[in-house]
């Protein structure tokens, strides 16, 4: 027997939320420093949610507020060995209202855990991956592309829907982005580019170091056939390649879609965030611990939501904010 219908959580310009995302740690096994600080401080582990505690959180956005998609990120979430166990336990909120668990990873240790996370019952996932080129793939993250191919190799030889994301940077890697769609688009594998964003962990960001859409298709059109695709409530805007494949492109910079967002965000500190890009928290963690009720933390959450800032669109530019995306998740 289930409880009552969830009432959607909605901000004051009238954005209802159905996606939550959830950080499960800000250690990474990479450093990308559009992500990661060069010397990164990684939090206590004491100061990070446990699983019961996530648990609680997540069942509240679920059973009450009327999230139906779940993320988990990081950081990189596959640095904790009980992720697939963690999956199995949120599956049990699907007979609450819970219908997409996804996951976020840089794919470096995906291969031994494909199969469990499928057995598992995660829907699909994320792999972060911005180049296909070796020498350029280690420039940008410090590791070796190797483990990540034969992560996203294992994933599809367990049938685990997976898609590809590549941040594209200006004098890094935009001379990736037609090797790395005909790689993909060789396999079959959904991708996705995304404009390079100010949240980067050194403080490099610069306007003219985005590659924005236009280019991103402005590199591909010469050698491909390109269909622009009809915009929805999706964050990327997606175009038909060939007639038979797509990709998409999220554009935050040169054309945001804040006016439709429907995503919050719960770091592994459980601290609420409502927008990528805020400089205000919401800490829930710490009058769960306290022993605050369901009702405490819902208000909470609800204020939180309802003060959502209006986005990137309104405010473009840094955020002063002591967090970098290594530690919020994308």
């Amino acid at each position: 027997m289930t409880g009552p219908a969830p009432t959607a959580v909605v901000d004051a310009r009238g954005r209802i939320k159905r996606k939550l995302r959830v950080s499960l740690t800000d250690r990474c096994n990479l450093r990308c420093h559009y992500c990661m600080p060069e010397h990164p401080r990684w939090l206590p582990r004491a100061e990070l949610m446990s699983n019961a505690e996530l648990l609680r959180l997540v069942g509240l956005f679920v059973r009450t507020l009327g999230i139906t998609e779940l993320r988990l990120t990081g950081g990189e979430p596959l640095l904790r060995a009980d992720v697939p166990a963690l999956v199995s336990e949120l599956g049990a909120l699907r007979s609450e209202g819970l219908q997409r668990i996804a996951l976020t990873s840089n794919g470096v240790r995906l291969a031994p855990v494909a199969q469990a996370l499928l057995d598992a019952g995660l829907d699909d996932l994320n792999v972060s991956l911005d180049s296909i080129t070796p020498a350029v793939f280690t420039a940008l993250t410090r590791g070796q592309i190797e483990p990540v191919l034969q992560g996203i190799e294992a994933a599809m030889a367990a049938g685990l829907p997976l898609k590809l994301n590549s941040v594209v940077i200006k004098g890094a890697n935009e001379g990736e982005v037609l090797p790395l769609m005909q790689w993909a688009k060789a396999r079959g594998l959904p991708l996705r580019f995304i404009e390079f964003m100010p949240l980067d962990g050194r403080q490099g960001w610069a306007n003219d170091k985005v590659v924005t859409e236009d280019e991103i298709i402005a590199h591909l059109a010469p050698h491909h056939r390109l269909e622009k695709l009809p915009r929805s409530s999706d964050p990327a805007t997606y175009y038909r390649v060939d007639g038979d494949y797509r990709i998409g492109v999220i554009s935050t910079i040169s054309k945001p879609f804040c006016a439709s967002c429907d995503r919050l965000r719960l770091d592994a500190r459980g601290r609420l965030y409502t927008c990528l890009f805020s400089a205000v928290e919401t800490d829930l963690l710490t009058p769960l611990r306290a022993g605050a009720s369901d009702a405490e933390l819902l208000a909470l959450i609800r204020t939180a939501v309802w003060n959502k800032p209006a986005g990137y669109a309104e405010q473009p530019g840094y955020v002063e904010r002591p967090i970098t995306m290594h530690h919020l998740g994308g």
